[in-house]
């Protein structure tokens, strides 16, 4: 399960483009927190506290206890962040209210843990899903998710079908969709693909011997 973070929140009346950028001047950061069953507030955070949130997290999926000035604490989920295209600060925040019965979709971190069998051999970890869509219940809501792969070999693939998830929490993928693949090294050939005699070429010599019998047939004969 995700870990709540607190952040102290207070209220605000400012608005229009001018007065946010003053706002921000002053190091807080514009908000809004909404939600199906409760009034939205506008607010307002500290730039530098939100930042060090985000950095204390794997993810920007994050279940917050909104301390707001005055008043209780609010539990949201942090729905979306606007950037700066250019300095890449943030430049505003929504947060939508949620409670124990809320469901959420959100893009959860992926972990693989384990040494495969495969990469023991020779093998290359291709890993097809480094976060992962899910739907649960905002009490549900995982930190991040983690996939043994210790027993992949070369060849094999681990398949969202293939594991188990925390409970209550449901990918939002088909059962085919791969999660990590183990892959044969690519600068070799197999052994079943070389000439008749067995020989397994490495890719670049058949190339380079190839060009050596071009450029001898261009060679003008000898008088």
């Amino acid at each position: 399960m995700a870990k709540k973070h607190t952040l102290k929140a207070e209220l605000r009346a400012r608005t229009g483009s001018g007065l946010l950028k003053q706002m921000r001047r002053e190091g807080w950061l514009p908000s809004v927190l909404y939600g199906k069953d409760s009034e939205n507030k506008n607010l307002k955070v500290d730039a530098k506290t939100f930042r060090e949130l985000l950095g204390d997290s794997e993810s920007e999926n994050i279940l917050i206890n909104l301390a707001i000035e005055g008043g209780a604490s609010d539990l949201a989920f942090l729905q979306d962040i606007q950037y700066d295209p250019l300095t890449g600060e943030a430049l505003h925040a929504d947060f939508l209210a949620v409670n124990e019965k809320t469901e959420l979709n959100a893009s959860v971190p992926v972990h693989l843990i384990g040494n495969p069998v495969g990469v023991k051999a020779g093998g290359i970890l291709e890993q097809g899903l480094h976060t992962l869509d899910v739907t649960c219940l905002a009490t549900n809501l995982p930190e991040s998710l983690e996939f043994d792969i210790s027993a992949l070999d070369e060849g094999d693939s681990l398949h969202i079908g293939d594991v188990e998830f925390p409970a209550g929490v449901k990918p939002n993928y088909d059962a085919e969709v791969v999660i990590a693949h183990i892959g044969r090294p690519a600068l070799l050939v197999t052994e079943e693909e070389g000439g008749e005699d067995g020989a397994v070429p490495v890719i670049g010599e058949t190339q380079a011997a190839e060009g050596e019998e071009a450029a001898a047939e261009e060679q003008p004969a000898e008088a």
